[in-house]
C-alpha cells in the first residue's frame, strides 16, 4: 500500500460509516481520487464493500455474560433449614466469557462483548481473561453491579442450587449493541447466550442472518428460552439441552423418538444445525440431513458440572471454524465437556488445540 492508501484505510478503521465525501474532504482530496484508492483496497481485500468493514483475522466475537462465580461444595447430602458444612471457590465466568476463553486457549482470535459495573468483580474478571481474549468491546458503566452467579453443589459435584444477579444485562441493548456494528460484520463467527434480552437477541441473529456470518446461540437456562424467537433463520449452531429445549418447544422429552422430533422441530423453524445434550444420557443432534444419536463419553469421576456446557459449545464452534465433519464436531464438544467434568476448573487450563485432538485419538 502506498502512503495515501494507509491514510484511508486509517479513517476507514476510525469510523466505517463515513461517506466518500466526508472522507474526501477529512483526507484533502477530490471524490473521484477517493473512490479509487477505495477501489484499489477492495481488490487487495483490505476493505470488505459497504460499510467500509475491515477484515479480523478469524475473530470470534463472543457476546453475553461475565461473571463472578461462586462454588460452595457441601460436604454431606445438603439438610434444608440448617446449616450446611461446606468449602467455598470463586472463579470467573459467564457462559459467553467461558466460551471466550475456551477459544483463546484453543488459538482463536476473540472479543467479549458484554456490560460489567466499574467494581472490584469486573477487575477480577479483567484479569483472567485478557490472556485468552480482548475486551475491549466491554464496557464499565457506573453505578452497577457485575453478574454473579453461586452455586451450591452435592458432595458428587452434582448442582444442588444455583442463583444469579444479572439484571445488568437488562442494559445489554440493541443500542448498546449496535456501536459495534463494524466490528460485528467483520467477525468470522458470532456466539450469543441468552443473558441478552430479546431484542438483542433477535437483533444479532438478523445481523447474521443478512450478512452470512455464522452465529451460534447458546441458552444459559430454561427459565431465559423466552429470550429466544420462534424464527430461527440465520442460527447456524444452536446448542442447548434437554429443559431447555422442552421449555422453548412446550413438550415433553421423554423418549429417543421425543428427543429426535425436538432436534427436527428446531430445525424446521431455520436453525441449520442443532444439539440438545442432556449429560451423561449423550446428545441428539442433526440438520436438514439427518439426525442421530450420540452416546456420552465416560467420565470415571465428576469433579464440578459447571463449565462442562460452555466447554462443549467451544469445542464445536472450534471444529466449525476448522471445518470438521458433523460427527467429528459433535465428539470433540463431548471431549471437551468429559474433560472438564473431570477438572477442579470452569475452564481446563491444560486446554489447547494440539491437547484436545490428542484426546480424540486417544478415544479411538
Amino acid at each position: 500500500m502506498n502512503q495515501k492508501e494507509v491514510e484511508v484505510l486509517e479513517l476507514i478503521r476510525r469510523n466505517p460509516y463515513l461517506s466518500q465525501q466526508e472522507m474526501a474532504e477529512h483526507l484533502n482530496m477530490s471524490r473521484p481520487s477517493l473512490a479509487n484508492f477505495i477501489s484499489n483496497l477492495m481488490k487487495q481485500g483490505k476493505i470488505l464493500g459497504r460499510a467500509y468493514v475491515l477484515p479480523e483475522e478469524k475473530t470470534v466475537i463472543c457476546i453475553g455474560g461475565a461473571n463472578v462465580d461462586r462454588k460452595f461444595l457441601i460436604q454431606h447430602r445438603a439438610q434444608m433449614g440448617t446449616s450446611n458444612p461446606a468449602s467455598v471457590s470463586g472463579s470467573v465466568g459467564g457462559v459467553a466469557r467461558n466460551v471466550a476463553e475456551n477459544l483463546g486457549r484453543l488459538g482463536h482470535s476473540v472479543k467479549l462483548l458484554s456490560i460489567v459495573g466499574n467494581d472490584s468483580e469486573w477487575k477480577l474478571i479483567e484479569s483472567a481473561s485478557n490472556s485468552f481474549m480482548s475486551t475491549e468491546l466491554t464496557k464499565a458503566v457506573e453505578g452497577f453491579s457485575t453478574g454473579t452467579y453461586t452455586a451450591i453443589l452435592e458432595p458428587d459435584g452434582e448442582m444442588l442450587l444455583a442463583m444469579a444477579d444479572m439484571k445488568i444485562y437488562d442494559f445489554l441493548t440493541p443500542e448498546y449493541i449496535s456501536k459495534n456494528d463494524s466490528t460485528l460484520l467483520s467477525a468470522a463467527f458470532l456466539v450469543i447466550d441468552l443473558n441478552c434480552p430479546l431484542e438483542t437477541v433477535e437483533y444479532v441473529r438478523q445481523l447474521a442472518s443478512a450478512n452470512k456470518i455464522p452465529l451460534a446461540v447458546i441458552p444459559v437456562s430454561a427459565p431465559k428460552m423466552d429470550r429466544l424467537s420462534e424464527d430461527l433463520t440465520g442460527i447456524s449452531w444452536l446448542i442447548l439441552n434437554r429443559d431447555e429445549a422442552s421449555k422453548y418447544l412446550q413438550v415433553s422429552i421423554d423418549s429417543l423418538d421425543d428427543w429426535q422430533q425436538a432436534v427436527q422441530q428446531l430445525v424446521n423453524r431455520g436453525a441449520e444445525a442443532v444439539v440438545i445434550t442432556a449429560g451423561k444420557e449423550g446428545a441428539m443432534a442433526g440438520n436438514s440431513t439427518g439426525i442421530r444419536y450420540y452416546p456420552s463419553m465416560q467420565v470415571d469421576q465428576v469433579t464440578d458440572v459447571t463449565g462442562a456446557g460452555d466447554a462443549f459449545s467451544s469445542a464445536i464452534v472450534h471444529s466449525v471454524m476448522e471445518d470438521q465433519e458433523f460427527e467429528t464436531i459433535i465428539r470433540t464438544g463431548m471431549m471437551n465437556a468429559a474433560k472438564t467434568l473431570a477438572s477442579n476448573d470452569t475452564v481446563r487450563h491444560e486446554l489447547t488445540a494440539v491437547q484436545l485432538q490428542k484426546e480424540l485419538e486417544e478415544s479411538q
